[in-house]
């Protein structure tokens, strides 16, 4: 039985017009941004299920992922629902592969021509300007607190191509930290990195790409590659403060480009939740579990010293006053920048929670839902 799709090598995806074609590259945003392809739509494969339907038609699609397993799949999913779907064998690892090869023998087969070797070193000094511009730019993330200062860089270099160099100030103490480790995990190159305690202030300066360790991230067996380092939140809780905590390591993480699925469950529902009132027809028990539940973050309480709720006002003023995102900016943070919220259907059932009561952007999932991720996530935390 003949394919639904066609394959393409490396050479031949090396040499197409890609203004004709739509490019979909099924990589996590940090191999992405280090190694890109200008103009195709980056659609991680943790996020087929719900965004695949929005890959235009209007050309035909060349899928690839890093080593070509991945967009095989997805490249018959297209098919069989109209696309004009091409697969990359061997993935983006082979067309990088086959384009350092035509560069090296052009290089060497140039050498040791006079004129040729001569040209190059006249021009070498006019591209100099021209790059210049990109090492201007500027991030000025002072006054932002975690996860804030790393959100913040990851969006500005998200749109910079490979090799630009940007400066960063803040004023957060643990960014000199972040920073640090935010770079080596993103493939980034780490300048300098100054600490001035008395301030504080933290200046630093980021060449985008150019790690080589994070290039290749393994040639070793499909089975054991570091996939997608999804991280995976279980958020039983309904507490204030655990609440918080969740989402600053949620935001933190989609700012390195991890994928992340938080999946609420029981208390943890009531962070979910609408303030207003939802008009919704329940029975006698699924009212009274809602009555006494808290409506939304702004009801939720602390876990140690919430003290009729005067703890939890005190704590959001300090917040407030130090410059710290609050629970609800959090939250529209992490929808902004791709965390997926997804509501334990069973739970909603078991305490009379509906749909329609959710706040917007959640999904609704089950056990396999939960499980599915945190197979594939590097990191799980039950909060």
């Amino acid at each position: 039985m003949a394919e639904a799709f066609k394959r393409i090598t490396a050479e031949e995806f090396a040499n197409l017009d890609f203004s004709k074609y739509t490019l979909l590259d099924l990589r996590e945003p940090d191999e992405v941004l280090v190694h890109g392809i200008e103009g195709a739509i980056n659609l991680p494969f943790s996020q087929i299920g719900t965004k695949l339907s929005d890959v235009p038609k209007d050309k035909p699609v060349i899928v690839y992922c890093r080593v070509g397993d991945w967009s095989e799949e997805v490249a018959e999913i297209l098919a069989d629902r109209g696309y004009e779907a091409i697969n990359l064998e061997d993935g983006y690892k082979a067309y990088r592969a086959y384009l350092e090869s035509q560069a090296a023998p052009a290089e060497k087969a140039e050498a040791p021509k006079p004129e040729p070797v001569a040209a190059p070193a006249a021009e070498a000094p006019k591209a100099a300007p021209e790059a210049a511009p990109a090492e201007a730019v500027f991030i000025d993330a002072k006054g932002l607190k975690c996860p804030g200062p790393i959100v913040k860089v990851a969006d500005a270099l998200k749109d910079l191509p490979d090799g630009t160099t940007v400066s960063i100030e803040a004023t957060e103490d643990a960014f000199y930290s972040d920073i640090a480790v935010w770079a080596e995990r993103t493939g980034n190159t780490l300048v300098s990195n100054d600490y001035d305690p008395s301030g504080p202030l933290v200046k630093t300066v980021i060449t985008k790409g150019g790690t080589a360790a994070a290039a290749e991230k393994t040639d070793g067996p499909a089975l054991y590659e570091p996939r997608e380092h999804e991280k995976t939140m279980v958020v039983f809780s309904g507490d204030l403060d655990k609440t918080i905590a969740a989402f600053i390591m949620a935001n933190g993480a989609a700012a390195l480009g991890r994928p992340v699925t938080i999946f609420f469950t029981f208390w943890g529902l009531n962070v979910l939740r609408r303030p207003e009132k939802v008009s919704v027809k329940k029975n006698l028990i699924e009212t009274a579990f809602g009555l006494m539940m808290p409506r939304g973050t702004k009801k939720l309480g602390l876990s140690r010293m919430n003290m009729g709720g005067a703890g939890a006002l005190m704590i959001r003023w300090i917040m407030k006053q130090n410059g710290i995102s609050s629970l609800e900016e959090l939250i529209d943070d992490a929808i902004k920048h791709g965390v997926r919220l997804v509501a334990c259907q069973m739970s909603m059932d078991i305490m009379g929670i509906k749909q329609e009561e959710l706040i917007d952007g959640i999904e609704l999932g089950g056990v396999a839902t939960m499980l599915g991720s945190a197979e594939k996530s590097d990191m799980t935390y039950f909060i």
